[in-house]
């Protein structure tokens, strides 16, 4: 009776699970199910982005088309001596062209200051939108993308210029962030602008269209 009652106790044996893997956990072969990777260059871009996961193919939210990235320069002819030189002349003088916010913004790159750039940028193509819908949802990415804290490209702001923001989110204008904006303008010139004259970004700029000029 000991024996036969030993063997009705015994029950299948568990099915053993394969060192390191958890219950659920997809096998490496499935990694590639989500691949992606971008590639960028100069100053074209190019990205290659695969996604298979069926999660991913959820639609994507209206704002998509509203995204405040900008590519990594705007289109430009190439400066002129005269001009590059008249960049020493005054910080505004630089940022009116669109060549000399290309060469500004490759040396903010350099710094790792680049989005103070890109959010006053995002503020004049808010400045120019009519169409109260567009001007919110802007103003909304614009908030995410520069003012949150939690954004890794959060622009440095005084508490009174970000609660005067947080007060007019509810109902922003194309100028909510006109006194951000100007902030922001004001440090680039007086912190980066006197770097960026003696930076090698420029000087070799400046050389190269000296030389070109002299040859021609």
């Amino acid at each position: 009776m000991g024996s036969e009652h030993v063997e009705m106790r015994k029950g299948p044996a568990p099915a053993q699970e394969t060192p390191g893997r958890t219950p659920g956990q997809p096998g490496v072969g499935s990694r590639g199910s989500n691949a992606c990777c971008f590639c960028w260059c100069c100053c074209c871009s190019c990205s290659c982005l695969t996604v298979r996961n069926q999660e991913d193919q959820r639609p994507t939210r209206a704002s998509h088309e509203l995204r405040t990235d900008f590519p990594i320069c705007e289109e430009s002819s190439t400066p002129t001596l005269e001009e590059v030189s008249a960049w020493a002349q005054s910080f505004d003088t630089l940022m009116l062209t669109p060549a000399g916010r290309n060469a500004f913004r490759e040396f903010l790159r350099t710094e790792f200051s680049e989005e103070n750039m890109l959010f006053w940028m995002a503020c004049e193509e808010l400045k120019k939108e009519a169409n109260k819908s567009i001007i919110e949802e802007k103003a909304k990415i614009i908030y995410e993308d520069y003012i949150s804290i939690l954004s890794p490209k959060e622009v440095s702001l005084d508490s009174r210029v970000r609660e005067g923001i947080n007060r007019n989110m509810g109902q922003p204008s194309q100028h909510i962030f006109d006194d951000a904006q100007l902030q922001i303008y004001t440090l680039m010139h007086r912190d980066s602008y006197p770097r960026f004259m003696n930076s090698a970004i420029y000087k070799d700029l400046l050389q190269s269209l000296s030389e070109k000029s002299a040859e021609a």
